[in-house]
């Protein structure tokens, strides 16, 4: 985590939040009337200013939570809050959210329409938001600029008449990112935001994002499987799998000290920690089915405490099996794990 970044406000409401969040498709491969639960039971907030690192393995449901969050797609059950308000999904209601929570896709490319300028690209959100959209600059053209020159594409003038092959990938990132601050969001919900571009560009880009955050106060929820990214550029970790938050805390605390098997198995791969000589936990099997979640705890069939022993030994093995830890809290220092809860209750005076 940068260490000039400023510390978001202790006990201020937070910009985003969701609460008991679901979302269910239909499953091709399910059984019956199985519907495949891509999100399953969410709780989380995003504090003003803050940035936190969604991560997990594919298909654990982080981009889909991630469109859940800027109104691509409706919950099946549960609540998305901006600003403390329920977002509603009525035209006209989520239109006003979108202006303040805008999404950064994956691959610039696919998102910028190869026929269009760059000015063209970034102007849309102004010509669907209207004059309100301005505020205060005279008129498009000088809101264009602002929002290229803020996503660092100076002199802004220069890229108004390209179109995007006539860019470098940094560069349409750059105007992917225009195109969302030209609305000056309050949050920008990234989905693996530098997965497709170098590495020196990643660096640009990550250090972009901090600095909107230290001159903006721009807030973000930031998806990726990288957690040496989180650590670089996060204040807070959630990771998730199969559909639910199993850990969460501060970057130092989830990246220095996991509590979570899970956890501790993504971070083992880690470079960084593979080279500390300390044996990488390699997890056996497949992700379970998200139409077929197992019983008890959903990673108890892929679990190294379970599979060495360990869980035995500690005596919450029956209910590694049996009993499904309840999502976790919004915030603070938590981990959906029968022998994390069991170790740390004596720390916490719970008898």
């Amino acid at each position: 985590m940068s260490a000039e970044a400023d510390p978001t406000e202790v006990g201020a409401r937070p910009v985003l939040s969701v609460r008991e969040l679901y979302v269910a498709y239909r499953s091709r491969h399910g059984r019956g009337r199985a519907r495949a639960r891509a999100v399953d039971g969410v709780d989380l907030d995003i504090a003003p200013g803050e940035i936190v690192a969604l991560v997990g393995e594919s298909g654990c449901g982080k981009s889909t939570l991630a469109r859940a969050l800027t109104g691509l797609v409706v919950p099946t059950a549960g609540r998305v809050l901006h600003d403390g308000v329920p977002v509603s999904y009525k035209s006209r209601a989520l239109k006003a959210c979108r202006r303040g929570v805008q999404l950064v896709l994956q691959d610039p490319t696919g998102a910028l329409n190869p026929r269009r300028t760059v000015y063209e690209a970034v102007a849309e959100g102004l010509r669907i938001h209207g004059r309100s959209a301005l505020a205060g600059f005279p008129d498009e053209r000088a809101k264009v600029a602002d929002a290229l020159s803020r996503a660092g594409l100076r002199p802004p003038e220069r890229f108004f008449d390209l179109r995007p092959h006539q860019l470098s990938g940094g560069q349409r990132q750059r105007v992917v990112i225009a195109g969302a601050l030209v609305l000056d969001p309050q949050v920008l919900v990234a989905d693996e935001p530098v997965a497709s571009l170098d590495a020196s560009v990643r660096g640009e880009i990550l250090k972009l994002m901090l600095d909107l955050r230290a001159s903006a106060g721009l807030s973000a929820l930031v998806v990726t499987h990288d957690l040496g990214l989180a650590w670089n550029i996060a204040d807070r970790v959630a990771v998730m799998y199969l559909g639910r938050i199993v850990e969460t805390g501060t970057v130092e605390e989830v990246l220095t000290a996991p509590q979570h098997p899970y956890t501790r198995a993504l971070l083992s791969v880690v470079a960084v920690v593979a080279k500390s000589g300390a044996e990488p936990a390699i997890l056996t099997g497949e992700t379970p089915d998200s139409a077929a979640i197992p019983t008890g705890c959903r990673f108890h069939p892929r679990c190294p405490l379970v599979a060495s022993g360990e869980a035995e030994r500690l005596g919450v093995a029956g209910r590694c099996l049996t009993v499904d830890p309840e999502p976790l809290p919004a915030s603070g220092r938590h981990a959906a794990c029968h022998a994390a809860r069991d170790a740390a209750r004596p720390a916490a005076g719970v008898p």
